[in-house]
């Protein structure tokens, strides 16, 4: 963890971070124009923060685009808050949101780029992580009760199976299919039934159901002894509401899904 602490003491870099926090899916000369630093200055950041996991980067075209990895910092967190007073520490962020946050819920990332990339490194196996994202037995520990109905083949249909709903739609499709190196498929249809059980308002979910499908897609990789795991769930509108929601989800499912792997348990945050 020394290298995360390492990062986080510049308040250069930390602005960085504030940045693609607002915004993600920065290219270079965004973020150089937004800090008023020079490139070279900015490059040497970036270097600092992407050695640390901090930041992630993808390449789409000519253009590198970074993003927020919040993965080593919920690592952090898990050390030294989540053993001791996390129910707390939930409540006060929870009132702190209520007061300052806008009612409205809004997404920052551009539509041509990734909304969310969450990189991690499991101590685990490709071939064990596979079928952590793919059996039930795996899924429903760790993703809220959730399963998935499918042969996993490529573009075959999706039932999503979340407690003791069903959420059927030929839409649902798997988009791609490499076992223990990469996995895509489209997100469920936000159907009135997934929202009754979820405690969401018709409104909320009728505009959930009007965005465009998104994408989910994990990438596996082996490094040493430790499998490195990069989700990116893309393909959103511009202002998504579907999108901020899953901003927010993400974290807790992967960590989950790391304690899982490398424990055998869960943390038993969701």
């Amino acid at each position: 963890m020394d290298e995360i602490f390492k990062a986080l003491a510049d308040p250069g870099r930390r602005r960085l971070l504030d940045s693609l926090r607002t915004q993600d899916g920065q290219t270079l000369r965004s973020l150089c124009a937004e800090m008023h630093m020079a490139r070279q200055s900015v490059s040497k950041h970036l270097a600092v923060l992407e050695s640390a996991g901090l930041v992630v980067t993808v390449r789409r075209g000519r253009e590198k685009l970074h993003y927020l990895n919040p993965a080593p910092i919920n690592d952090i967190a898990e050390r030294w808050i989540t053993q001791y007073d996390q129910p707390r520490l939930n409540a006060l962020a929870d009132l702190k949101r209520a007061l300052e946050a806008p009612m409205t819920l809004t997404a920052t990332s551009p539509t041509d780029a990734p909304a969310f990339v969450y990189q991690t490194y499991i101590r685990t196996t490709p071939e064990q992580l596979w079928r952590a994202l793919t059996e039930p037995s795996f899924t429903k520990r760790y993703w809220g009760d959730l399963s998935f109905e499918t042969d996993w083949k490529r573009g075959s249909t999706m039932s999503w199976r979340i407690g003791d709903i069903t959420v059927v739609d030929p839409e649902q499709l798997v988009i791609e299919s490499d076992p223990y190196r990469r996995l895509a498929f489209s997100w469920h249809s936000y159907t009135p039934e997934w929202a009754a059980a979820q405690g969401l308002g018709e409104g909320l979910r009728a505009k959930l159901a009007s965005e465009r499908r998104s994408v989910v897609t994990f990438d596996i990789e082996k490094v040493g002894e430790a499998v490195k795991l990069t989700v990116l769930h893309d393909n959103f509108e511009a202002g998504s509401t579907a999108a901020t929601m899953v901003r927010d989800g993400w974290p807790r499912v992967i960590a989950e899904l790391k304690t899982l792997l490398e424990t055998g348990d869960t943390l038993g945050v969701s």
